[in-house]
């Protein structure tokens, strides 16, 4: 009678086979929820097959978050969080010397981070000497140039992965929405200038315009090569220009007080839909900052709060697959929603692929 009793009991409790045939749970391909990480020798020699490639069920934890809104703050303050330096990172990597990478650094990988961040402060020291020198005392036409310049390395980011995409190599929804609000974010800033008058002058037009063709390309390259560095150099220009706007606001506080705001500027940091708004602030919370705008003051204020959220947001995207947009959903996986999904690469850039395959000669096998 017990072995009866124990028999119902399990069979109760564990479901019969019809139960997954009803799923369809006998189907490998339902399984193929997730793919291990795999290598390749150079960035075209990559596996495609859902059905050759491990397959396991993953499961990741679904952080519950509660945020606490407080309807009648009015002011965020956002340097309170952002410490700006000369540069964001020195040479050797972040905040504590290290570079900026969720695996552990060998020697090669830290001379090839302080090459990288070498040539990125080279060519920020090279691009602010020459805008001190033809912008020294003309305000509104040097963040007409900054701003034309500010923007072009999001779209070149978005440009590609775009590619890696249509190519099958690698997915990143995340970056494609959290960059794009980036790009939303700073055209607008561009906008407000034209509204000031920043591209009243010819030469001023014509510099910032092919300035931004070229830089369009180099960014491309760069991070098509290395997405680190390219994260880096824009860190260090998104620093720049926080620093250029926090000098203006304390050296003409007063008289932008006196004037009113550009109506571009109200309609975008306090009309309709914040939704892009809120997405390039990956540190933030959403809805946690609605900047208030009565003055010229108030919108040069907003602006140079928006580049320490880039810079912020530039520094986390230096550890790879560290960028969450948010507005997703802790519990969702936008990589992973599709029965076989693309692979995903366990080496992002020609430079990370060739010094993986450099260090772990098994990676030229796969």
């Amino acid at each position: 009678m017990a072995i009866s009793l124990s028999a119902m009991a399990f069979r109760t409790s564990v479901p019969s086979f019809s139960y997954f045939k009803a799923r369809n749970l006998e189907n490998p391909s339902f399984l193929c929820i997730s793919q291990t990480p795999f290598r390749f020798n150079s960035l075209f020699s990559l596996q495609n097959s859902c059905g050759s490639s491990q397959r396991y069920l993953s499961r990741k934890p679904c952080r519950v978050r509660a945020t606490l809104l407080q309807e009648n703050e009015e002011e965020v303050v956002v340097e309170k969080s952002f410490a700006p330096k000369s540069f964001p990172s020195k040479v050797g990597g972040g905040s504590n010397g290290e570079p900026p990478d969720d695996s552990s650094p060998n020697g090669l990988e830290k001379w090839v981070v302080k090459v990288e961040q070498s040539i990125n402060i080279f060519l920020t020291d090279s691009v602010i000497k020459i805008l001190d020198t033809l912008y020294h005392d003309r305000n509104y036409a040097r963040f007409f140039v900054l701003e034309t310049i500010a923007r072009v390395p999001y779209f070149a980011f978005i440009s590609v992965l775009h590619l890696y995409e249509s190519f099958g190599w690698w997915r990143r929804a995340d970056y494609l929405k959290v960059h794009f609000a980036e790009s939303w974010n700073e055209m607008h800033h561009l906008l407000i200038m034209e509204e000031l008058g920043g591209n009243a002058w010819w030469f001023d037009r014509f510099l910032a315009q092919h300035v931004a063709v070229f830089y369009y390309f180099m960014t491309v390259l760069m991070y098509a090569l290395s997405p680190r560095m390219a994260y880096h150099f824009s860190e260090c220009v998104e620093n720049h220009a926080y620093e250029t706007y926090d000098k203006f606001i304390k050296d003409q506080g007063e008289e932008l007080k006196k004037l009113p705001a550009p109506k571009i500027a109200v309609s975008y940091y306090t009309g309709g839909d914040l939704y892009l708004f809120d997405e390039f602030q990956t540190s933030r919370e959403p809805n946690t900052r609605r900047p208030k705008i009565d003055n010229l003051y108030d919108v040069f204020m907003n602006i140079r709060d928006d580049e320490a959220e880039h810079c912020k947001t530039m520094k986390a995207c230096q550890t790879h697959g560290s960028l969450r947009s948010p507005h997703t959903d802790p519990c969702d996986d936008p990589e992973d929603d599709s029965g076989c999904p693309v692979p995903q690469a366990d080496c992002v850039g020609i430079v990370d692929c060739i010094k993986k395959s450099v260090a772990d000669p098994q990676v030229s096998r796969r």
